[in-house]
């Protein structure tokens, strides 16, 4: 009993005779009575180092097992995958000019699509009401209205899937027990961000659908929100990313010195994440502007490298977030900074002899940036065609994930 309540401390530290997820001991009987009788498990049954001391009405030991740390990485793996496939599709919709095609939000009666004539009849009169109707699309049909409808409802039922796949295995896995005590505040934080980003999304849609009696421009929706609202998913994205790749990776057996070049190569990478991240964001001033059909040559802009109209809006802090060339104008600056950054990042790790693994992260991050850079030129000479536009959005994500890959890798290098 003594040996229970007071584990040796080399067993907690990592003694083979005590690993987190092994078989219990076969039955044994002491002395003819039950306190010492161990009940054989079932097949399949394993005992972990938080039951042992469970048992023993301590609990400080809150490690799940290794299998259960990989069954809840993998659920986070899926989830940032649908969190990729809904700023994916919602860049789709932002290019097909499709957003402001639903003008309610109901969380359970917008689930059913219209099914009869005269339901999508109702459905495009409420439509008809609305800006965008009246100074863009007034010549518009009823099937032209279906798709860009369908394209709306496609981006929020996705997002519904989105919050039913962090929601409901989290309620499970922490019903189960398989979530440590740190775990359980980064899943509460993950779950209270997609219910965030449900309620941003509406904030966003209901800045287009407001008349504006001063304005003769387009109706759009804010590009503030627009921001706020890409910027929580990347957030959301790069957030589940991370903690299941930190679950998933095995941790590297080449062991490396603490040299000033890895410190450096380690903040280069956290550096290099922070620009294709900013990148990223800076797109949705350029979506939510329409800031990719001003100039659409390269290198200059028009016949200049530096347009005159960069400071037309006063304060001249307006021009950063208001002006549509200004707006240009600081995306592809964050865009070349960007490529040069992880440029450099991999002639650094070319220096230090790290694990192959790591070293093919590098060479990836790396065609990958100089692959977008080639997607982001294409897009503005062709004027934004929209497949060319999505996939210059999906290599942002794809370049975001192979940093977030990098800086994981970097991590599990043993000192």
């Amino acid at each position: 009993m003594q040996r229970l309540l007071f584990p040796p401390l080399k067993a907690l530290m990592g003694s083979p005779c005590l690993r987190p997820l092994v078989p219990r001991a076969a039955p044994r009987t002491q002395c003819g009575c039950s306190c010492g009788i161990r009940r054989p498990l079932r097949p399949g049954q394993y005992s972990t180092i938080s039951e042992v001391a469970l048992q023993s009405g301590r609990g400080t030991v809150s490690l799940p097992s290794k299998a259960a740390e990989r069954v809840v990485g993998r659920w986070l793996l899926v989830c940032s995958g649908t969190v990729a496939g809904a700023v994916i599709l919602g860049g789709v919709t932002r290019l097909t000019e499709s957003g402001l095609s639903m003008v309610d939000w109901h969380l359970i009666k917008e689930m059913k699509p219209p099914t009869s004539q005269e339901e999508w009849e109702t459905e495009f009169q409420k439509y008809q009401q609305f800006p965008e109707f009246k100074i863009l699309n007034h010549d518009m049909t009823l099937p032209e209205f279906k798709f860009i409808w369908y394209m709306e409802y496609s981006h929020r039922m996705w997002g519904r899937l989105v919050g039913l796949a962090y929601i409901l295995p989290a309620a499970y896995f922490w019903r189960k027990g398989w979530l440590s005590r740190g775990m359980k505040g980064r899943v509460l934080a993950l779950c209270g961000l997609v219910c965030f980003q449900g309620l941003l999304g509406w904030y966003m849609v209901k800045s287009g659908l407001e008349e504006k009696p001063d304005s003769h421009d387009i109706p759009r929706v804010s590009q503030y929100r627009l921001a706020a609202h890409l910027g929580s998913a990347l957030v959301l994205y790069c957030a589940s990313l991370w903690t299941s790749l930190s679950l998933l990776l095995p941790q590297h057996k080449v062991k490396l010195p603490e040299t000033r070049q890895l410190l450096w190569l380690r903040r280069c990478a956290h550096g290099t994440a922070g620009l294709v991240f900013l990148t990223a964001l800076s797109g949705a001033f350029v979506a939510g502007l329409d800031a990719g059909l001003v100039y659409n040559s390269f290198p200059k802009m028009g016949e200049s490298w530096i347009p005159e109209d960069l400071f037309t809006f006063s304060p001249i802090l307006r021009n950063v977030f208001e002006n549509p060339t200004m707006v240009q104008f600081d995306h592809r600056i964050l865009g070349i900074t960007s490529v040069t950054a992880v440029t450099v990042l991999y002639f650094l790790s070319r220096r230090i002899p790290l694990p192959r693994r790591t070293k093919m992260a590098a060479a990836t991050l790396l065609a990958l940036a100089y692959t977008q850079v080639g997607l982001g030129i294409s897009t503005l000479l062709m004027y934004v065609p929209t497949p060319l536009a999505a996939t210059h959005q999906s290599g942002s994500l794809a370049l975001l994930s192979v940093a977030l890959w990098l800086m994981s890798e970097l991590r599990r290098v043993p000192k």
